[in-house]
């Protein structure tokens, strides 16, 4: 199946990439999803030698490095899968978690022509200073402090000359990848390669442009306009593009950095719960929320506010979607283990086959871990997270926006304990979650469903007359025909098809061994009785084959 490569360019990165997997260990897995074969046709030999201190690493970690010299779009890979803690257990999201972009940076000089080619003149004519020794370098791109004429400091946002080809051959792989992956490995067909694969394709593609990065920038701005506690850089779009993102520079101190923050006298407690508001009101109120809120992205203001960067990366909610995630939240708080299990059912539905008794019957014994505990103690994060190994067990998956967002609850929760030991995420969720569900019975609310309803009750309504005229006119032509399909029904017959053809079969085998039979016993001596030898040997080579055949046919239906 690798031959189907859409070029034999994707050669060389193909090898690459069996190469790296053998050498940490996966050398089953290059095997059992045919690249070896592929590459041997292709007259590329395979090193098979792996390192000992590589091979005695956990698989996590393993993983982990494999995909760091596999270079940006595994990365990237790592980091979406580091998302989904509906498929993989907690050790394998930890270790993926540890995946960084830091990677070292281009010489400016490397840069400088499509930097020029985006400004439309060369950069040192647009800004009134530019530092060329980059403030930080990443996987796909690079960041430049500068300042314009006014003197305003920003940050230049350089994509990777070359990035996105390298990105599109990899992409292309791993589409591939993963039909082989569903087709030759079972036991890895439940994690969904190919939808994951194109989450991850259109996360990626999105994230090369920067634009549209700009664009979810000011959407989030705009949601927060009117407070001066929430920041998010300005954009330049004069000078903005595909390739280039010009914003503000944030002047604040970095999430990671709690030790500047006790020397800046800043409130930990009071940072940690508008932290945990900032993103509730994103995913609960706006649909709109920011998936990749890790300490490198948020900075602490000197006047208690909390600055936001990286929109590269952000998950979208509908506002039915938000009003099922208040209703999760509101069952894990209140411990109503029938709400919780009617949300996951209606997530996963048709996703796999599950026992909707025996789920409930889990979930309540979940929830019943966490009764009588007061409200302050909850852990919310901790609860997500037994939620999310109780989907494994029953190998049930989240769509990729609901994982996605469980995902940022998570490090959300991580961050504020990081700042304030005492950080009580449910509190601060509770009046979010009761303000969504309230939300759903506003009159706002009520009045848009009503109308949205009475649209499609009138539409319905103005079609009836014609669709009833081409039912009763295709009914007058004798063109009206009813189908209907029984899979098991079908089966059955098939079944029944296949043993009459094998009986029939079985009656002419015997005819022939008895024919041959009969012709052998009156064969005398002359020359026409050596045709009828030759005839009755040919019955019985015909018969031998035939019985050949039904016995194959008889194994092979049983294994089946």
């Amino acid at each position: 199946m690798w031959e189907t490569l859409g070029t034999v360019r994707d050669l060389g990165r193909l090898q690459e990439i069996a190469s790296v997997l053998i050498r940490y260990g996966f050398g089953d897995l290059v095997q059992r999803i045919g690249l070896a074969g592929a590459l041997e046709r292709a007259g590329r030999l395979l090193h098979w030698h792996r390192a000992e201190e590589k091979v005695r690493m956990a698989p996590p970690e393993r993983l982990r490095h494999a995909f760091e010299d596999l270079g940006p779009t595994f990365v990237k890979l790592g980091q979406v899968l580091a998302t989904r803690v509906d498929l993989l257990p907690p050790d394998w999201i930890r270790e993926l978690g540890l995946l960084q972009n830091a990677v070292p940076a281009l010489p400016f000089e490397a840069i400088r022509g499509q930097l020029a080619e985006d400004l439309g003149a060369e950069p040192e004519t647009v800004f009134h200073r530019l530092e060329t020794r980059p403030l930080a370098a990443a996987s796909l791109a690079q960041t430049h402090r500068a300042w314009l004429e006014d003197g305003t400091a920003v940050v230049l946002k350089v994509r990777r000359p070359g990035i996105r080809e390298t990105v599109e051959a990899d992409l292309r792989l791993l589409a591939r990848l993963a039909e082989i992956v569903e087709a030759n490995a079972p036991d890895l067909r439940r994690y969904r390669p190919t939808g994951i694969v194109q989450q991850f394709a259109a996360s990626l593609r999105a994230e090369l442009d920067f634009a549209a990065e700009c664009r979810n920038a000011q959407r989030i701005a705009a949601n927060f306009a009117g407070r001066d506690d929430v920041v998010v850089p300005e954009v330049h779009w004069r000078w903005t593009s595909e390739r280039l993102n010009v914003q503000g520079l944030m002047d604040g101190i970095p999430g990671c950095d709690l030790v500047a923050v006790d020397a800046a006298g800043l409130d930990r407690h009071a940072l940690a719960r508008k932290g945990a508001a900032i993103v509730l009101k994103m995913v609960l109120e706006d649909g709109l929320f920011h998936a990749d809120p890790h300490p490198g992205n948020i900075f602490y203001l000197r006047d208690g506010g909390i600055g936001l960067i990286d929109f590269g990366m952000v998950g979208r909610v509908s506002e039915q979607r938000r009003l099922q995630i208040a209703q999760l939240l509101h069952g894990l708080i209140d411990q109503d283990a029938e709400a919780v299990t009617d949300i996951l059912l209606e997530w996963t539905e048709g996703e796999a086959d599950v026992e909707e008794g025996r789920l409930q019957v889990e979930i309540g014994s979940l929830i019943d871990q966490y009764r009588g505990v007061p409200l302050k103690e909850l852990r919310m994060g901790a609860m997500l997270a037994d939620v999310a190994a109780l989907l494994r067990r029953h190998a049930l998956t989240l769509p990729p926006d609901l994982a996605l967002m469980i995902k940022a609850f998570l490090t959300l929760e991580g961050l504020g304990r990081q700042l304030d030991p005492d950080f009580d995420m449910a509190s601060e969720a509770r009046p979010f979650v009761e303000r969504a569900m309230l939300q759903r019975y506003s009159p706002k609310v009520l009045a848009r469903r009503g109308r949205r309803t009475a649209s499609g009750v009138i539409d319905l309504l103005g079609a009836l007359p014609r669709d009833l005229r081409r039912l009763l006119q295709a009914a007058r032509h004798g063109r009206l025909r009813a189908q209907i399909e029984v899979t098991s029904l079908k089966a059955f017959g098939d079944q029944l098809n296949s043993a009459a053809n094998r009986l029939t079969i079985g009656v002419i085998t015997a005819a022939l061994i008895i024919g041959s039979s009969i012709v052998m016993n009156s064969v005398g001596g002359g020359v026409s009785n050596s045709w009828l030898m030759a005839m009755g040997v040919l019955g019985f080579v015909g018969a031998a084959l035939t019985g050949v055949w039904i016995v194959l046919s008889i194994w092979r239906s049983g294994r089946r």
